[in-house]
């Protein structure tokens, strides 16, 4: 142990000499002058030069370099629980550190295109028409070897819309201005509106008058007659009633490899490069040079309680160091239980202040201040107007 070097009471930090293991943060300029002071203000905390140090300059170095990690680890893990729902979806390639995160709705517009394509709004693939040749007497009809085989290449369709209705109502009655055929003529007569037309008389009628003959038409088509209707099973389409003519049955379809194509399967984790859970969130260690006041005194106490805790490590392989006529104690369990309490009691209160800004948290700060101005403001006397 005599021979092993210790710290001296001063050191230099060297870049590119491997003083510590990942070098990290020697390109800042920043942090290879504090490093030699941290070193220094470790020591000191530790009793030197009262007592020897059993640490050597890289010892103090490597515990800096570990504090600044956990400490831009411990804001990253904030900011990644915080803002993970606005993260989803960017590109890993891009580096977070240090830009600025805002709420988004770039989740929710995709969540939302997705609704709106199996809804037809907007949808992300092509729409697509195809058509079948309906024939007397047949109801049912399979469109995968009528039209996905023969115009798709055999690809798998979905139908969206099938364009099976009875003739429109408004079509199957005379022209609700025209004043023959509703019974209206006689009160052309009366009005002596008939001499005034050499075609055909005009009586205006209430719109009402219409929509309840259009009604009346369906209704009686549903009730009394076989309404028109299909239904759809694997592709496979049944119409009703059954077709007493021959005719086109037209349909929207689109082709399912386009709409996953277009939607990666529903699923944020089919793409490629983009973040799809907490494990690829691109952030990267902080820039020493750019953390704060509080932030640098945070990871100068957490360099003390690894150095302590490293020296507690080291003192406690020798309990007792044998001298002339006696034996010396050393303290290695206690600096290292100390050193233990220290970094767990650094941890939490570095939590308990991430959470006391969080967007709730401000959320919740704002609401409480609007509520106190306006309690205080109902104490304010209104203003009397003087005409």
């Amino acid at each position: 142990m005599a021979d092993t070097p210790i710290w001296t009471g001063a050191s230099t930090y060297v870049t590119a000499s491997g003083m510590v293991p990942f070098m990290l943060y020697e390109s800042d300029a920043q942090y290879v002058t504090d490093a030699p002071k941290v070193a220094d203000f470790c020591a000191r905390k530790l009793g030197y030069p009262m007592v020897n140090v059993e640490l050597q300059s890289g010892s103090f170095f490597t515990c800096f370099e570990e504090a600044i990690t956990e400490y831009g680890s411990q804001v990253n893990q904030f900011l990644i629980r915080e803002n993970m729902l606005n993260l989803q979806g960017s590109p890993t390639a891009s580096n977070l550190q240090g830009r600025e995160l805002l709420p988004n709705m770039g989740r929710t517009i995709k969540i939302s295109r997705m609704y709106g394509s199996e809804a037809n709004v907007n949808p992300a693939y092509d729409i697509k028409k195809g058509f079948i040749n309906v024939t007397t007497d047949v109801a049912e009809y399979d469109l995968d070897a009528l039209w996905s085989e023969v115009s798709e290449s055999g690809k798998t369709i979905e139908v969206r819309r099938v364009y099976h209705d009875n003739v429109p109502a408004i079509a199957r009655y005379f022209d609700p201005f025209a004043g023959t055929g509703l019974g209206t003529y006689s009160m052309l007569q009366e009005f002596g509106f008939t001499g005034y037309s050499t075609g055909v008389s005009f009586l205006l009628m209430p719109l009402y008058a219409d929509l309840l003959r259009m009604q009346s038409i369906e209704f009686n088509d549903m009730i009394r007659r076989s309404a028109f209707s299909f239904r759809m099973y694997n592709n496979k389409i049944r119409l009703s009633p059954i077709p007493t003519y021959n005719y086109k049955l037209y349909f929207d379809y689109m082709i399912v490899d386009d709409r996953d194509t277009a939607l990666g399967s529903g699923s944020f984790a089919s793409q490629t490069g983009v973040v799809s859970d907490y494990s690829n969130v691109p952030f990267t260690n902080p820039t020493y040079s750019y953390i704060n006041g509080p932030g640098k005194q945070w990871i100068r106490e957490y360099t003390l309680a690894l150095a302590k805790e490293l020296l507690g490590n080291v003192r406690a392989k020798y309990n007792t160091v044998p001298i002339p006529g006696s034996e010396l104690s050393m303290d290695g369990l206690t600096l290292r239980t100390e050193g233990q309490a220290e970094k767990e009691k650094l941890i939490t209160q570095l939590r308990e202040n991430l959470e006391k800004v969080s967007r709730d948290a401000q959320l919740e700060k704002e609401k409480n201040e609007a509520e106190f101005l306006k309690d205080r403001l109902k104490f304010i006397p209104l203003g009397i107007y003087v005409g």
